[in-house]
């Protein structure tokens, strides 16, 4: 009897949301074999509910964890070692799959200027399972019911927390483009974590405030509660993903949401920062997603972690942003979406206004393909995880 598949992942929502397509190339790799997720119960426990693990071991970051296995295969999705190679070496595995790194020879080059999704694909590969980007959807996840079934007006999502002050856009900008989006008769859901809730309500009061009656109420509590909905906290991640796949529109940072938004086939306007959007953008549907960033050629990536703003997100301003929205829905209408099963997009686009500074990435527009943007240096945010 063979052992079991253990993975090391032990990061956020976006780590493992960007891991998906390796855990089912993992799948096909040692197929019949049970396949253990180490990582923070939360999205551990998600990923096995959906049926992509079979079991979870909690833990986070570089916690040691108990492993009494014999006969497994250890796998290091987590980072390119040598810290995390040591920490599953210690289970005493049959077989490592790892990068190669100090003390740990053999395995495939770490490459920091892959994107996230094609590095750990090709680690998978090497170990026989093949998978792609197309294994980032996640069809197990069905749409939250309507919030309010008597009302047919599509939602947008706002989600203006990120894990640092570096990655948050201002939440006055973020009420604006609420505004402008209700004014269009949009449904506005404002979501965040139990520790966004201040965030969120500024978000949402600011929405109120400046919107009035322009998602066509009364301007009474009972329309503003219809049209501005306060949800930070409020969902777990089972439900948030429900909510977004439900969603017209999502508008967010570069955070784990944003590469939700791309497994269920949210139409999605994400705002960089101090991260070059090149290794972290979404990788399906171009055509549905825009990627709204302000940073300079060739410069190195910024401090991720920061507590301000970081100086390229702080540079983005709201019509910009509304424009990317154009482009992703067509001029602000809803697109009909393949059901997050399907592999193509069928919304349209719009040619893009002027912009001298900004750069929007990863959208497609009626004059050419999908422009990517030009190559920064991802080595700073790659030796900012915790395994260097």
């Amino acid at each position: 009897m063979t052992g079991d598949v253990l993975v090391l992942r032990a990061l956020g929502l976006g780590d493992a949301l960007t891991g998906v397509a390796a855990l089912r190339g993992l799948r096909r790799a040692f197929p019949g074999r049970r396949l253990v997720l180490a990582a923070p119960a939360t999205t551990g426990g998600w990923l096995r509910d959906l049926g992509l693990v079979d079991a979870v071991l909690p833990t986070r970051e570089l916690e040691p964890f108990a492993w009494s296995g014999t006969g497994h295969v250890a796998v290091n999705l987590h980072g390119r070692g040598p810290q995390s190679h040591a920490l599953l070496a210690a289970t005493r595995p049959d077989r490592l799959v790892a990068f190669a790194a100090p003390g740990f020879p053999g395995g495939p080059a770490f490459d920091p200027e892959e994107h996230e999704v094609v590095r750990w694909c090709r680690l998978v590969a090497a170990a026989g399972g093949t998978c792609g980007p197309q294994d980032l959807r996640l069809p197990e996840v069905t749409s939250a019911p309507a919030p309010a079934p008597e009302d047919a007006r599509p939602e947008v999502l706002l989600h203006p927390g990120a894990a640092s002050g570096a990655r948050r856009w201002p939440a006055d900008r973020f009420a604006a483009v609420g505004v402008a989006l209700r004014a269009r008769g949009f449904r506005v859901g404002v979501t965040g974590g139990p520790d966004e809730r201040e965030l969120c309500a500024q978000v949402v009061a600011g929405v109120r405030e400046r919107g009035g009656t322009a998602g066509g109420g009364t301007g009474d509590a009972g329309d503003e509660a219809r049209d501005v909905v306060d949800l930070a906290g409020a969902l777990d991640l089972p439900a948030l993903a429900a909510r977004v796949a439900g969603a017209a529109l999502l508008v967010c940072g570069d955070t784990g949401v944003a590469h939700l938004a791309t497994a269920v086939a949210t139409p999605s306007v994400v705002l960089f920062g101090p991260v070059p959007p090149r290794w972290w953008r979404p990788l399906l549907d171009e055509r549905r997603h825009a990627v709204v960033w302000h940073g300079d050629d060739g410069s190195p990536a910024g401090d991720g972690g920061a507590d301000v703003v970081h100086p390229w997100l702080a540079s983005v301003q709201v019509p910009e942003v509304l424009d990317a929205v154009d482009r992703v829905l067509g001029a602000g209408r809803a697109p009909a979406r393949p059901r997050p099963s399907a592999a193509r997009s069928t919304s349209t686009a719009v040619a893009p206004r002027p912009s001298r500074t900004a750069r929007t990435v990863g959208t497609a527009t009626p004059a050419g393909p999908a422009r990517a943007v030009s190559r920064a240096s991802h080595v700073a945010s790659v030796a900012s995880r915790p395994d260097g």
